[in-house]
């Protein structure tokens, strides 16, 4: 950083949500000066940071008028105003992740470009700029389609079975994907340091909701074979050292049924697919994060115990002010850590927090979450 930044930085997040949350968790333990731009007033960060600013992500000026006088600007999430960013660093403020980084990865054809520019094994892809050019796609249905912007959360996201289906797929500019059968959806978090210092978590595998489609059940360590476990852990750091980022990245991939590595996608910041590191790892993903934007030696990323993440999700049929039931009964279970994210109101698949499951048998480990799985519900 090129000072004694203990007690003196100031640092910005974009965004206010969960994992900006359990940033300024970690960040308390810095003594940094953390300040927060959300557009939701009831944002889960705004008791915990030292100055809460309620504004658009997208907006220009409200985007630059928010850093130009802070020292250091991360994200939780990548829909944000760039161009401000790109300003903000033209300043002298420093973005990690950099704004050239976020703004390849805020559309995934370009993050699938860069994939075959660099030979980071993807699926097969075509770039559809509206809905009737699916009609004329070099790909053979079915296929996935994938808003190349704007997507999140498993929003954005339509399977094109039949040509019945094109009736219903996107408008907009998107990506089709072929449907790749896979045995394991994997995941590997890697972070990079300003001076090209490189550490991964282990591979974790996961589990999706298939109503919602995202993340809600992953295992951490793998018990795939080491072979696998080097050869995702290597490909993450291949995409973090070609994209040349500073901060986290998390690499999603597929195990293909034939034993292949493909990428799916990235994201630049903390992720779902680290949750566990909190109590799973001896250091978090969000203090590697710190530890990679503050240009610090990296943490040891090894696995302390089996460690399983549940994502607390809204139930379906209800929406309102959020009520939880089952914590008394899944807390008086042995090696059970609640996290709730300050949400106020739920709604059905909500992020609403999540629960990190550890024991030193993978088998009860597992068997413990499924049972938390059932019991603790999100309702209103």
């Amino acid at each position: 950083m090129g000072k004694d930044f203990y007690g003196e930085l100031q640092l910005g997040i974009l965004g206010g949500g969960q994992l900006g949350r359990m940033l300024i968790q970690e960040a308390i333990n810095y003594n940094v000066n953390v300040h927060v731009l959300d557009p939701d007033k009831n944002a889960p960060c705004r008791k915990l940071c030292n100055h809460f600013e309620c504004g658009s992500l997208s907006d220009y000026d409200t985007v630059y008028n928010f850093g130009k006088d802070l020292d250091m600007i991360t994200i939780e999430i990548e829909k944000v105003n760039v161009d401000a960013l790109e300003a903000l660093e033209d300043k002298g403020v420093l973005v990690y992740p950099q704004s050239r980084v976020i703004r390849l990865i805020q559309d995934k054809g370009l993050q699938k470009q860069f994939f075959k520019q660099n030979d980071i094994p993807t699926a097969a892809f075509q770039l559809i700029s509206n809905k009737e050019s699916l009609r004329n796609a070099n790909l053979s249905l079915p296929y996935v389609q994938k808003m190349r912007k704007d997507g999140y959360d498993g929003k954005g996201v339509k399977m094109i079975y039949t040509e019945d289906d094109l009736a219903n797929a996107f408008e907009e500019p998107s990506i089709i994907e072929e449907i790749v059968p896979f045995q394991k959806e994997i995941a590997v978090i890697v972070a990079r340091n300003d001076r090209g210092d490189m550490k991964t978590f282990p591979m974790v595998e996961m589990e999706f909701n298939p109503q919602a489609n995202l993340v809600e059940f992953l295992i951490s360590p793998s018990t795939y074979s080491f072979e696998i476990q080097q050869q995702a852990e290597e490909l993450a750091k291949k995409v973090a050292n070609d994209l040349q980022i500073v901060g986290i990245l998390a690499v999603e991939m597929f195990l293909t049924e034939d034993g292949e590595i493909l990428v799916n996608e990235l994201a630049p910041r903390p992720h779902n697919s680290g949750h566990q590191t909190i109590e799973g790892n001896f250091t978090s993903q969000f203090g590697q994060h710190l530890r990679a934007i503050f240009n610090l030696p990296l943490g040891n990323t090894e696995a302390r115990s089996n460690a399983v993440m549940i994502n607390l999700l809204g139930e379906p049929g209800y929406e309102g002010l959020a009520t939880y039931e089952g914590v008394e009964e899944v807390l008086a279970m042995d090696g059970v850590y609640l996290h709730l994210y300050g949400k106020k109101y739920t709604k059905p698949f909500r992020k609403m927090g999540h629960v990190c499951i550890v024991n030193s048998d993978r088998e009860v480990a597992i068997s413990n979450a499924r049972k938390v799985q059932e019991i603790l519900k999100v309702i209103a």
